[in-house]
């Protein structure tokens, strides 16, 4: 097993310890049994589809990440510091909170939390069919059935001939997903704008307006991208922003970091009805 260390420079502000603690509550299965400041976790690389580990640690505004796997490590680098965020240019965060005051508040809540998702657009896929029409502890089950030996997510390969007994429809679904990662659906979604590329994953099946804004925006870690199916944001924003405030209305003041707006927001949403992020 190989091993490769990245020093990569953070710019904008970055806490690795509040993303941790985000993490912990929307991923607890993928921080398990940890200690220390670093964070540690096992995921597919979306390269070769081999299993990596990445460990995490912050040393001022630099991030020290080190990968060990038989793949390819420098891709498996690059995709921790994706699903961390930390390849953004964060310079402009701080002037979304001067523009919006209910932003400012949430930022000073949760100082330096970066957006950190899930490991790739086909876990994230992958975790919208699992979850669909099942409490979150449920589908966490179910997924957690489906991980290797190694603790990371069956490869599209193994996912595509998996048949199990699972509710409705969600075993045709995962091999639709598996198809679409082995295709390159999943390839590039960031590099698009955040409404062309939750049309182009609709067009997999079993993906519907939610699960494709959850791929989009939690999976590829869209940094500019604002979910419309999601009630309990709307709930939020009518919370702290008035009763008849929508997301339409109050999102252009946080581009080009609307993805990270709303991902503050949810997180209050949860310190405040005790329910986890999906």
């Amino acid at each position: 097993m190989g091993e490769h260390t990245v020093v990569r420079e953070v710019v904008g502000p970055w806490s690795l310890a509040t993303s941790r603690r985000f993490w912990e509550g929307f991923a607890p299965a993928a921080l398990q049994g940890q200690s220390g400041d670093d964070l540690r976790t096992v995921f597919r690389v979306e390269r070769d589809w081999s299993a990596a580990t990445a460990t995490v640690r912050q040393a001022g505004t630099a991030a020290h990440i080190t990968v060990r796997g038989d793949g390819d490590l420098d891709a498996a680098a690059e995709q921790a510091a994706r699903f961390l965020a930390l390849d953004v240019d964060g310079r402009g965060w701080p002037e979304v909170g001067e523009r919006d005051p209910v932003i400012a508040a949430a930022r000073a809540e949760l100082p330096g939390l970066r957006p950190c998702g899930f490991h790739s657009p086909y876990e994230a896929a992958a975790w919208a069919v699992l979850s669909q029409r099942l409490r979150v502890a449920q589908a966490a089950r179910l997924r957690n059935d489906l991980l290797g030996d190694d603790g990371a997510f069956p490869p599209p390969r193994q996912l595509r001939s998996f048949d199990a007994d699972l509710p409705g429809r969600k075993a045709e679904y995962l091999r639709a997903v598996a198809e679409a990662a082995l295709d390159g659906v999943f390839e590039g979604l960031r590099e698009l704008p955040a409404e062309d590329a939750f049309a182009r994953v609709r067009h997999v099946k079993g993906l519907g307006p939610f699960a494709a804004e959850l791929v989009v925006l939690r999976g590829a870690n869209h940094p500019d991208g604002v979910p419309h199916h999601e009630t309990r944001l709307e709930a939020e924003i009518a919370f702290r922003y008035g009763p008849q405030a929508t997301a339409e209305q109050v999102s252009p003041a946080w581009r080009p970091y609307r993805t990270w707006a709303v991902l503050h927001l949810r997180a209050l949403a949860d310190r405040r009805t005790g329910r986890p992020v999906p």
